[in-house]
């Protein structure tokens, strides 16, 4: 449980710079700050996946909420609008904690009122409780609530502004209301157990949203307001928001459900401090449902599921959770989607259509399926559905497939051409190209390696010995040609891309894979002189910069329009992802030293930002502020995976981490 008290929760800056996350499990979401302000058009209490896990509307994007004591009005609710904030209900919160979803305590005259907010697991549809706290069901004073829905109805990418095509009509029936107010759109529903309702039908104009102004975006919203739900019984006030109709209306039989549920995570994945038990249920939010398998979202409350940061993440998300069929489930879904020797890059937002432009999602998913299978043993899984697809994979890159991607005659893997960016340094900015690193980049080459002997090992355990003398001969061809061509005798590390006889002597992270791949091409003197490099000039407390700060291409802030954010992305910008395979790394070569507190930045992370979650990236330069999505699955799934292998000794741990601890004050990673 994270907890916030009013020095947080009253001071306007502090409160809306923390942000909150529910998800359903199958793409649908609700976000929002701790204030009550929006600070993203991706704010909503309601965000359905109508195309599970996509297709989603932002469809409520808030509630204005007012508490009547004895005939006095007080505003629970905060907006930000041009030059000022109203109203200003951050100002009654006393607290705001995760236990185990958003709960907001406020203090209004003596009156304590509890507030909650959690979502459906499996469902569109999010549930709202207001109650009167214990300490003040003793108070006699009339008490109500008013509750106001504000409608967007929108792409959730994009804004709505004030239109006379938005249908304001709703119907009720049986503590039901409907609405359609666009056609083609699903319609929405509020089952609720309000007293009455009072049609309004007005619109609330001119919403700024301070981190869409930051990022260069339009950031100005018009809202609809079409009726109020007034509670006469504060005791019991609740609404449930759904784009169907939801077969369970009992509120409080889905909050203990929900509270099961998730409590059941935290028991089958072993977690025993608040933050090994907060970093579950946050891998929880990015697994959702695919068809019928699984897959898991890059990251919220922007991204869809893409191929690369799923195989990243599956290792963390799930074997390191205990969610050993879910793993299962993902691998088994995305064997379905290889084309030409290829995993998907992602799964765009509108149409079916998977994108190919990624070399090294594949190259992952070997890795995946490596760590499934060293976790469960369920070598049957792996023979009868995927080993024949692994090996046409390696076979269609030997004979090479989209993106001029092949094997060379060296025996390492080429990749790329003109305009086009297939690793995950992929920062492109219409034909302008970031970070070009066509050719051989060290860290394909590693994974290559790496998959190579593994589909030696399965090759050998299913009595395959024709392929396991050409998986084995490959792999040597690598090797060789790779020690060779890659070692930057000046620098004492490795070529981050080699290229028709150029090498890129930039000291990134990508050669810090070389090392951490449980298959390695290096020998131990090289590997510890790599990761001596890569903690000198990239490690920082929330993983490792894209660059060295000793490069002139460094960019120290990621902060502007979306062309200096998409110049700095991989320029400098800190990747909490990478923290595993660097603490990887390091085990293999200062094997009697303590990890640990490697990871104490991000434990005091999680009380910033994307509240009891991981950001996507950070700053280069200290005090690496949090950027981009404030929920990022690999960010999570690394931290949590190192963590739980430092703690089942397969590392050399000297004890637990320290238990995070919220406290009033603004929590940052130690310098």
């Amino acid at each position: 449980m994270i907890v916030f008290n009013s020095t947080v929760c009253a001071d306007f800056q502090a409160a809306t710079s923390r942000e909150w996350l529910e998800t359903n499990g199958i793409g649908g979401f609700a976000s929002g700050t701790i204030s009550g302000a929006n600070t993203r058009r991706y704010h909503a209490i309601f965000t359905p996946a109508t195309e599970p896990p996509l297709g989603r509307i932002t469809m409520l994007s808030k509630l204005e909420e007012t508490v009547n004591i004895d005939g006095t009005a007080y505003e629970l609710s905060s907006n930000q609008y041009p030059n000022r904030v109203h109203p200003q209900g951050f100002k009654y919160l006393k607290s705001f904690r995760l236990d185990p979803f958003p709960i907001w305590v406020y203090e209004i005259d003596g009156l304590e009122i509890e507030k909650k907010v959690f979502m459906v697991h499996g469902e569109n549809a999010v549930v709202i409780r207001w109650q009167i706290t214990r300490e003040s069901r003793r108070d006699k004073r009339k008490i109500s609530l008013e509750v106001r829905p504000l409608l967007s109805f929108v792409d959730y990418h994009s804004l709505r502004h004030a239109d006379t095509s938005f249908d304001p009509m709703y119907t009720e029936s049986a503590k039901t209301v409907r609405m359609r107010p666009v056609a083609a759109m699903p319609p929405i529903f509020f089952r609720h157990d309000a007293t009455r309702i009072e049609k309004t039908g007005y619109w609330y104009r001119n919403f700024e949203y301070a981190i869409e102004k930051e990022r260069g975006f339009d950031y100005r919203e018009d809202l609809f307001q079409p009726f109020a739900f007034v509670f006469g019984d504060i005791r019991s006030a609740s609404l449930i928001v759904s784009n169907e109709i939801v077969a369970n209306v009992d509120a409080g039989k889905l909050e203990r459900a929900e509270i099961k549920r998730r409590a059941t995570l935290v028991k089958v994945a072993g977690a025993k401090d608040e933050f090994a038990k907060t970093l579950v249920l946050a891998a929880d939010q990015f697994i959702v449902r695919r068809g019928e398998g699984d897959t898991v979202i890059a990251g919220y409350p922007w991204f869809s599921d893409w191929g690369r940061d799923t195989m990243i993440a599956l290792n963390g998300l799930t074997l390191a959770t205990g969610r050993h069929e879910i793993a299962r489930g993902i691998l088994l879904e995305f064997s379905k989607h290889i084309s030409q020797g290829m995993l998907p890059n992602r799964f765009p937002d509108a149409g079916s259509e998977a994108e190919y432009n990624t070399v090294d999602a594949t190259l992952w998913y070997f890795e995946a399926v490596r760590a499934y299978l060293a976790k469960t043993g369920d070598l049957e899984f792996v023979r009868e559905y995927l080993y024949l697809k692994l090996a046409d994979i390696l076979a269609w890159h030997l004979r090479g497939t989209r993106f001029k991607i092949h094997v060379d005659t060296d025996g390492l893997l080429y990749a790329g051409e003109p305009g086009v960016q297939l690793t995950w340094m992929d920062a492109k900015i219409g034909d302008l190209v970031i970070t070009p690193r066509t050719g051989k980049p060290v860290e394909i080459q590693a994974l290559w390696y790496n998959a190579l002997r593994f589909m030696a090992e399965l090759a050998a355990r299913f009595e395959d010995e024709e392929d396991r003398k050409r998986y084995v001969a490959m792999a040597d061809l690598a090797k060789l040609s790779f020690n060779a061509l890659f070692w930057n005798e000046d620098k004492q590390c490795l070529f981050d891309v080699v290229a028709n006889g150029e090498r890129d002597a930039s000291i990134r992270p990508n050669q810090i894979i070389a090392v951490s791949l449980p298959h390695s091409m290096l020998d131990a003197a090289r590997s510890k002189k790599i990761v001596d490099k890569v903690e000198s000039e990239l490690l920082t407390p929330i993983g490792l910069r894209s660059l060295s700060p000793k490069d002139p291409k460094y960019v120290p802030v990621y902060i502007g329009s979306p062309f200096d954010r998409d110049s700095a992305y991989h320029q400098g910008t800190v990747w909490g992802w990478l923290i595993g395979p660097f603490i990887d790394a390091y085990r293999k070569v200062y094997p009697d030293k303590d990890v640990a507190e490697m990871l104490a930045g991000f434990e005091a992370h999680l009380l910033e930002a994307g509240v009891g979650q991981i950001s996507e990236i950070f700053d280069a330069d200290s005090p690496h502020a949090p950027r981009g999505c404030p929920a990022q699955a690999w960010s999570v799934a690394e931290v949590l995976r190192v963590l739980t292998e430092n703690r089942c000794g397969t590392a050399e741990a000297t004890g637990p981490l320290r238990t995070a601890k919220a406290t009033g004050t603004q929590a940052s990673p130690p310098a």
